[in-house]
């Protein structure tokens, strides 16, 4: 008979987890076979099985990825993309996480920048990291309106508290002069700190070129490029049908 003290006590901790693979262990007539260590073990795993989806639940819905699905498992190999399987397998172990390195993503639209860029902040999750995606546009609409609000401050802090952050559609329309400074301060606050995802057409060359004004380019580039893994995707547009 349930022990229903034991499986109320279980809940009362939080171990809701538990206490259902208690309860399936007991139904089990095959259970009284394993012995009292091994199913122990088996239940603590449940809990802690438990834990981590929950957490990884709540860190991408954290994320808003804009691709919510797309993952590393499925990045697309193929020949006419040159996508090196090396250099993302590394990426997939989280090293530049750890090292607050950064990461560039360039090609011609369709190629797959954005599905990459949130493929790395899921597995960022996966790997207990903090993940936020926003595209640039409209990234600048919420520093505006945090000028606009006097909340710009309180804005730069949360994002500076971000494992990984993924800046999609970098360069798609030209920076206004404080945009440039928003986008520099951001930066800064992560450098060396956290690391940052930046999807973009624009080929990092001409960057500088695409930031206008050449001590903030400068300034932008050297916080954003110099310790970035770069990854080009080429190929056809894979928004097309196949012919």
């Amino acid at each position: 008979m349930l022990n229903e003290p034991t499986l109320e006590k279980l809940r009362g901790l939080h171990l809701a987890a538990m206490a259902t693979s208690w309860v399936a262990q007991r139904e089990d007539p095959t259970s009284a076979e394993v012995d009292f260590d091994t199913r122990f073990g088996m239940l603590v795993d449940a809990e802690v099985t438990a834990r981590d989806n929950k957490r990884l639940e709540r860190a991408l819905r954290e994320a808003k990825l804009r691709l919510p699905n797309a993952c590393l498992e499925d990045v697309d190999y193929s020949a006419k993309r040159e996508l090196d399987r090396a250099a993302v397998r590394q990426l997939g172990s989280g090293h530049w996480i750890a090292t607050h390195a950064n990461v560039v993503i360039t090609g011609m639209t369709g190629t797959g920048k954005t599905y990459l860029g949130c493929a790395l902040a899921q597995q960022a999750c996966r790997l207990g990291r903090r993940a936020l995606y926003r595209r640039v546009p409209r990234l600048l609409e919420e520093t505006a309106l945090a000028h606009a609000d006097g909340s710009f401050a309180r804005l730069l802090g949360r994002l500076a508290k971000i494992d990984v952050l993924i800046l999609d559609d970098w360069g798609l329309a030209p920076l206004r002069e404080q945009e440039r400074r928003d986008v520099l301060e951001i930066l800064e606050d992560r450098h060396a700190s956290r690391s940052t995802v930046v999807t973009s057409q624009i080929p990092v060359e001409k960057w500088h070129d695409y930031l206008g004004d050449p001590t903030i380019a400068d300034a932008i580039l050297d916080r954003l490029v110099h310790n970035a893994h770069r990854l080009k995707l080429k190929g056809p547009s894979r928004r097309k049908p196949e012919p």
